[in-house]
């Protein structure tokens, strides 16, 4: 499966994961999203992309959705924490949906 972005092909797994990390764009985000039934990327998404950006940078793992979740509610409150909140936005959650969007790799175990 392959993504246009900033004028250039990129690769991405069968499932729709990033491939090389490294090629990862707010513009190939929006693409991703895309594949993934999101036709629009809006703040409250950004959010959370950037959000699991972080987490990953500082530790080198996709954060588990009970520590995301933690993390949402001291940044943004309660009412943007929990997984239906993420679920509306990301139609199949954090890990399989939102980690995706964000360029983040595939956790173990997930298709």
């Amino acid at each position: 499966m392959q993504a246009q972005a900033n004028g250039k092909t990129i690769q991405l797994s069968e499932a729709g994961w990033l491939e090389n990390l490294d090629e990862w764009s707010e513009e190939l985000a929006v693409e991703i999203a895309k594949n993934e039934k999101i036709p629009e990327l809006t703040s409250e998404h950004w959010d959370i992309i950037n959000t699991a950006r972080e987490y990953f940078q500082e530790y080198g793992i996709v954060a588990e959705p009970r520590t995301f979740s933690k993390i949402m509610k001291t940044k943004f409150g309660a009412e943007r924490s929990d997984q239906k909140y993420i679920y509306a936005l990301f139609p199949t959650g954090l890990i399989k949906c939102a980690n995706k969007v964000a360029g983040l790799p595939r956790p173990k175990g997930c298709s």
